[in-house]
């Protein structure tokens, strides 16, 4: 509840703040008596609102039953949002002001402004009267004792970002080996047909932890496979073509593409495809038999293959035989102890408990009875304070809420609510999203952003303070890291099923937000102020007016009728957040330039052409990401959006990407300038006058150029490298010709990790500063259309002793590429890629010992398997595809499959 509070005084925080917003009022008290009192009036606001909030805290870890409390606290909220509209409109008109010029914009609109102001302060004063009567509740109907102070004070709650531990998937994976060595077994049965095996279990078990286990151990030895996760809500088709798409389905032609199949194209190509293949498929999260049954005639008649399921329901287990089927059972309690100790100790080498606290922590996970999700989720919350009082409080929380819910519920509600304010709200944004749905870093922290979620602290901007929630959500186990990007960061992550149905029910509850996950807005609140709904109707959507709403989220099929959004804009004034991702949206109609609250408007992936004049007018907008939309220009007038701050642009101009442009920046506007608070400008075609342009957007982090030619080069790379927190940069040429001059590169930034250059390099380019002095910095590197004319394995490798990425495309030149004894000794990721005159790989002994993923694709000429492959041990994927055709003979009648067993994903 205190979260709602946050945001309406972060919001209060944020005007009182502004000098020039005092200084409007000053004058425009002359002319409204009853707005000289309103500073003082909102910073008496905001004291009773900090004061309710502490209130809130002190009894808000425990799981509130008592109705009284909850009616208050119902009480304080709808106070917190009232407050949060008033600053809203407050804001807006004295921005509009102040934007404008106060005595043009008075004088032409001097009544409408009176009567604008005089309503702002009777808003004031009637939430005055609220608060108030919420005070007078308090004391009238609730007793001290309904008060309890926590002694888990916000003085205990840990904060620090430098005490993350690794990723720790591995970990959970404790009392598994026999059920893993039994679901091997079955994978190797003698039944020479298709086999169905179930894994059964209730939730938070970990079914589908053990599973994935097996899958990516045993996956090697068979000709196809493939993992599809289910969960409630699907489609055949969609789940055909993601199928295909894991077997390993290439478009061949436009013709061919995949999204233009049914149902039955789907499962016919899919047939062809795994004819006469031995096949291991996992369908993960099933919740009905008729998934099976509509999609299992596809790959029904394979011999030796394998399909497994898991699934929370007993009726869907009975798709196998009863030799066949698995149900899990709880942790034993060795084995739960030692679980939760690698959780609650994950910073001790022997992951030993404190004799002090084993009394207390076998309490603790005795009551967990065995879950996995219980117990890694309370083992995280614990780990950052060690204290036998506080344990023994936890515990008492614990017994009362496994009173009232079930095990895992019970734990998730205690994790849930020793959550700080903050992580709260970033927490239960995240249930805005499908269930099982891959949510991507960047977009979650530029999403927490733009609500208002995180401010700046200290040096760190409100991005930083961001990403460091979305860790320790990890930490906690609130959410799961899907995959980590080629710096080791947090990539996607995505929320145990479980989980978000704790957030679902608990955003309900505080009137935080509402996800329909089946596109029915029937019985909608009017008062909803964040909503995701997908596969919307018309003739629901446009009969539901939303004058509250803050976000919309639709990731996926939205209506094409403008209709409907234009319904949705006109109607809600506050709109923060437009997330319209993938969706079939073809326009953005003018009414948007109203929304003055519009801070972040995302479009990527969608069908919109243009976007509208009146876009200069949403003076918060923040994010603007038209990423591969059919958008050719930027409206003229984007400049005036001075708090713009991640601004991506560009289009696809050929999505095989087999073209050297096969992607198009943006013309930059004339006064990009403007723009100081840019930190992501991504993509802009480089111009005569960009390099001036740029050297005001000292903030910028992320800059990716194209259309850069030669004469470019010496202006625009000099002012590139005195940004000071430059840390990826994307340079593209005008074609494949263009040689590039890198001299005046020399960046100041040494945060610059990741390098991207598209194009010829002039003569001598190693020998520049971004490679001699600047390359021991370089995390990430990828090169296309670089000719370079001798083997560049060996010309970079001396230059780049911290790269962890590697990627070369389109390269001509070299016959023979030789990965020496000291090759790359951080390198974990290789690409070789289009590199049509390589016909020799050599990879030394020694040579990259980190190595995890290798993949050579569309080196036609390589014919021979490359000398030393099997001495990279540490290697996890592995694939040799649109190799020669007689790399595939070579590579039998070597017995290759035999000597790297140890690398669990090979494509050949």
């Amino acid at each position: 509840m205190a979260e709602a509070i946050l945001i309406a005084v972060t919001k209060i925080g944020s005007i009182l703040g502004d000098e020039a917003i005092k200084a409007i009022i000053a004058k425009l008290s002359e002319k409204v008596t009853n707005l000289k009192e309103l500073p003082v009036k909102v910073e008496q606001i905001r004291k009773h609102l900090n004061m309710m909030s502490n209130v809130i805290r002190q009894i808000g870890t425990v799981y509130l039953t008592d109705e009284l409390v909850k009616s208050w606290i119902g009480e304080v909220r709808n106070v917190a949002y009232h407050v949060e509209d008033v600053m809203d409109k407050y804001s807006y008109h004295v921005l509009q002001l102040k934007e404008e010029g106060f005595l043009k914009k008075f004088f032409i609109k001097g009544t409408h402004y009176v009567k604008v102001f005089s309503e702002i302060a009777d808003d004031v004063v009637g939430v005055e009267k609220e608060i108030q009567l919420v005070i007078q509740l308090k004391d009238q109907w609730l007793q001290p004792s309904q008060l309890v102070a926590n002694p888990l004070t916000e003085m205990e709650r840990w904060h620090s970002q430098d005490s993350f531990p690794e990723f720790v998937k591995d970990d959970d994976l404790v009392g598994i080996e026999n059920n893993r060595i039994l679901l091997t077994e079955w994978l190797y049965s003698e039944e020479s047909e298709s086999t169905v095996i179930t894994v059964s279990g209730m939730g938070g078990l970990g079914k589908s932890t053990l599973v994935s286990n097996v899958y990516e151990r045993e996956k090697i030895n068979f000709h196809a496979h493939a993992w599809i996760t289910v969960s409630q809500i699907y489609t055949v088709d969609t789940l055909l073509r993601k199928l295909l798409w894991k077997i390993g389905y290439i478009e061949q032609s436009p013709s061919a593409r995949i999204d233009k199949m049914d149902v039955h194209d789907l499962k016919k190509e899919i047939q062809q495809r795994l004819e006469n293949k031995k096949c291991l498929i996992v369908l993960d999260d099933v919740w009905e038999q008729e998934v099976y049954f509509q999609i299992h005639d596809a790959f029904n008649n394979l011999q030796g293959s394998r399909i497994l399921i898991t699934t929370r329901k007993d009726h869907v287990a009975g798709l196998s035989s009863t030799a066949r089927h698995l149900e899990l059972e709880p942790l034993s309690q060795p084995d739960a102890f030692d679980l939760f100790c690698r959780r609650a100790f994950y910073n001790k080498k022997d992951h030993m408990c404190p004799k002090e606290l084993e009394t207390i922590a076998n309490s603790i996970v005795e009551r967990c009875h065995g879950l996995p999700l219980a117990i890694v989720t309370i083992g995280s919350m614990l780990s950052s304070r060690q204290r036998l009082d506080i344990w023994k409080q936890t515990y008492n929380q614990l017994r009362s809420e496994l009173s009232k819910n079930g095990h895992v519920r019970a734990i998730l509600n205690l994790s849930y609510h020793d959550l700080s304010d903050d992580l709260r709200n970033c927490f239960l944004y995240c249930s805005l999203f499908p269930e099982d749905y891959h949510m991507s870093r960047d977009s979650l922290v530029r999403l927490w952003v733009a609500e208002g979620f995180v401010q700046s602290k200290e040096k760190n901007t409100p991005e930083m303070v961001a990403e460091g929630n979305l860790m320790e959500l990890i930490h906690r186990n609130m959410l799961e890291v899907v995959d980590i990007d080629e710096l080791g960061r947090v990539n996607t992550c995505k929320m145990h099923d479980i989980v978000r149905e704790l957030a679902i029910s608990v955003a309900k509850e505080e009137r935080f937000a509402s996800a329909n996950d089946y596109g029915t807005m029937v019985q909608m609140p009017t008062d909803v102020r964040r909503l995701s709904s997908y596969e919307w109707k018309d003739d629901t959507a446009l009969r539901v007016k939303l004058p509250r709403l803050r976000t919309v989220v639709s990731l996926g099929v939205i209506s094409s009728s403008p209709g409907m959004l234009s319904s949705i804009l006109s109607e809600s004034n506050y709109l923060t957040v437009l997330e319209l991702q993938d969706s079939e949206v073809t326009e953005v109609p003018a009414s948007i330039g109203s929304l003055f609250n519009l801070r972040y408007i995302g479009l990527r992936r969608t069908k919109v052409k243009s976007l509208p004049e009146s876009i200069e007018n949403l003076p918060n907008l923040q994010t603007l990401d038209i990423k591969q939309t059919k958008i050719e220009k930027l409206p003229r007038g984007l400049v005036k959006v001075k708090k713009l701050r991640h601004l991506l642009a560009d289009r696809y101009a050929d999505e095989k990407q087999s073209e050297f442009r096969y992607f198009i920046g943006m013309q930059a506007p004339k006064e990009l300038s403007k723009l100081e608070e840019l930190q992501t400008l991504e993509t802009v075609e480089s111009s005569n006058d960009l390099a001036e342009q740029l050297k005001k957007l000292m903030q910028l982090r992320s800059v990716w150029i194209d259309n850069i030619s030669a004469a470019d080069c010496a202006n625009l790379f000099a002012t590139l490298s005195t940004m000071p927190l430059l840390s990826s940069l994307l340079l593209s040429a005008t074609d494949e010709n263009e040689a590039l001059c890198f001299e005046a590169l020399q960046p100041k930034s040494t945060d610059l990790q990741r390098l991207i250059i598209r194009g010829q390099w002039a003569m001598g380019t190693l020998n520049c500063p971004i490679f001699l002095a600047h390359g021991k910095n370089l995390k990430y590197l990828a090169l296309s259309w670089c000719h370079l004319g001798e083997d560049p394995l060996g010309m970079l490798a001396p230059h780049l002793p911290n790269l962890t990425y590697l990627k070369l495309n389109n390269m001509r030149g070299a016959n023979t590429l030789v990965l020496s004894a000291d090759s790359f000794p951080n390198l974990t990721t290789l690409v070789l890629k289009h590199m049509p005159d390589v016909s020799e790989l050599s990879i030394v002994d020694g040579a990259l010992p980190c190595i995890e993923g290798l993949y050579i694709v569309s080196l036609s000429k390589l014919d021979k398997v490359p000398r030393g492959i099997e001495f990279l041990r540490s290697l996890k994927k592995l694939w040799l595809l649109g190799l020669h055709e007689d790399f595939k003979i070579q590579w039998v009648a070597n017995g290759m499959h035999q000597k790297i067993l140890h690398v669990p994903e090979i494509r050949v």
